[in-house]
């Protein structure tokens, strides 16, 4: 395929096909690689870069993999062979502040922790908030829906977008929702391309919902458990309680222990993470001790910022600990709160039958487990597989999700249908064709 006429189109810069650069593109941080690099990327720098290129892809028929930071869990931005990459890593500024309706346009390489170190300033702040947020985008958030560690208190990132700026297959520019806090004209598209994973257009702008900077002392409770099945329950009567705290984490033991050895700090059990904030944060945490104190829980409570900071690194560590003891294959199932217990020993019990080492933390707020294989080598094995099977069946059993924030990418097609089933799905298929009725737009992922 000739890059000519693409090259004509943009700036010399943009087209990138350097082989390094191409091999990047070939992973995200799912633990998967195409067999053959992408035919090159598209650095983009304006929205005009990414129409001139998605003409030139619908011109020639060539697929496109939208990408940013890649960093997604689910290998929804790994181009291969043939493929073109259009990359939005570059646009990464924050183009508009309103203090009065609490809003602001950011363009989507700007990253998660960024964005919030710029709207400090302004006394706002937008909540997603992914474990990986100094290195994950806002449009990385869109396409995949994101939650993170806020979400149970807080929402995902469908609830703090207003509208979105997206280039369609065919190259044209479409502004969908609005920048009011009300509005009802037409169909959702907004909330239909959050979470498309790319499959429907490219989102190149997006105004997004902000509240002001949490007053007041943030409350951090941090407690060790004998076994996960305890904190669990523990976190459950939280819940049952009517306390919503910012975040409620769950780390299983084997998790505890491989962080551990990657931090050197001396730890064992499974631990819970509980953050309180706003007005009465101090007597909601409070609570939250006796609760996990009275299912056993070695609790430690405090206010001051660098013990908070260190309990909390607890959590946002784990993927870099699991990461240096060998290849990581990431889930995210979601179940109702009140199966957590259930899904943690589903898990344990598919690894032991398959003799792989699958490693449990959740996001004990909302029901969201990441059960995380670790492995030798670059592919995960037969076994793994197998595993991961039981893991998803047990999770839709018990009335879960295949996945509650990382997408489906190329990892979870083939479960797709145990969920949807058949007639959902095609009409999601017929929902894609719409929008894209060549087919280029991020093919073989998502649906």
């Amino acid at each position: 395929m000739s890059l000519d006429a693409l090259r004509a189109a943009l700036p010399p810069h943009v087209v990138v096909t350097d082989p390094a650069a191409l091999d990047v593109a070939r992973a995200d941080k799912s633990g998967h690689r195409s067999v053959a690099p992408p035919l090159a990327i598209v650095e983009a720098e304006a929205v005009e870069h990414v129409q001139a290129a998605m003409a030139w892809a619908s011109a020639h028929r060539v697929p496109v993999v939208p990408r940013a930071a890649g960093t997604g869990l689910a290998g929804g931005a790994i181009a291969g062979g043939g493929e073109l990459v259009v990359s939005v890593d570059r646009m990464r500024r924050l183009r508009d502040v309103s203090v009065v309706d609490q809003s602001c346009v950011v363009e989507p390489g700007i990253r998660n922790a960024e964005l919030n170190e710029l709207l400090a300033a302004h006394g706002l702040w937008w909540p997603p908030d992914p474990a990986s947020r100094a290195i994950s985008t806002v449009g990385g958030n869109i396409a995949t829906n994101a939650g993170g560690l806020l979400c149970a208190k807080y929402g995902v990132t469908r609830e703090w977008v207003l509208a979105l700026d997206v280039v369609l297959a065919d190259g044209s520019l479409v502004t969908t929702g609005h920048r009011t806090v009300k509005g009802v004209t037409g169909l959702d598209l907004t909330a239909l391309m959050i979470g498309s994973e790319g499959t429907l257009g490219i989102v190149v702008g997006a105004t997004l919902k902000l509240r002001p900077l949490v007053e007041g002392p943030v409350w951090t409770v941090g407690a060790f458990f004998a076994d996960e099945a305890s904190a669990a329950a523990a976190c459950t009567a939280v819940t049952a309680a009517r306390i919503r705290p910012a975040i409620m984490e769950l780390v299983g033991r084997e998790a505890v222990s491989m962080l551990a050895a990657y931090t050197g700090r001396a730890m064992a059990g499974a631990f819970v993470l509980v953050q309180t904030d706003d007005l009465g944060a101090d007597t909601t945490s409070a609570a939250v001790a006796e609760i996990l104190a009275a299912h056993g829980g070695a609790v430690e409570r405090t206010d001051d910022l660098t013990q908070s900071d260190a309990l909390v690194q607890v959590r946002r560590q784990l993927h870099f600990a699991l990461e240096s003891f060998g290849t990581v294959l990431v889930e995210d199932i979601s179940v109702p709160r009140s199966r957590l217990a259930e899904m943690f020993r589903a898990c344990d019990e598919a690894a032991r039958r398959h003799g792989v080492r699958l490693v449990t933390s959740a996001h004990a707020g909302d029901g969201n487990l990441h059960p995380t294989f670790v492995f030798d080598g670059t592919e995960p094995s037969e076994e793994i597989w197998a595993c991961a099977h039981e893991v998803f069946t047990a999770g839709i059993a018990l009335g879960g999700t295949l996945t509650g924030e990382h997408g489906v990418g190329i990892l979870k097609r083939r479960w797709l249908v145990d969920e949807l089933g058949e007639r959902q799905l095609a009409l999601q298929r017929a929902v894609k064709a719409a929008f894209d009725p060549l087919g280029i737009l991020n093919p073989g992922k998502a649906l």
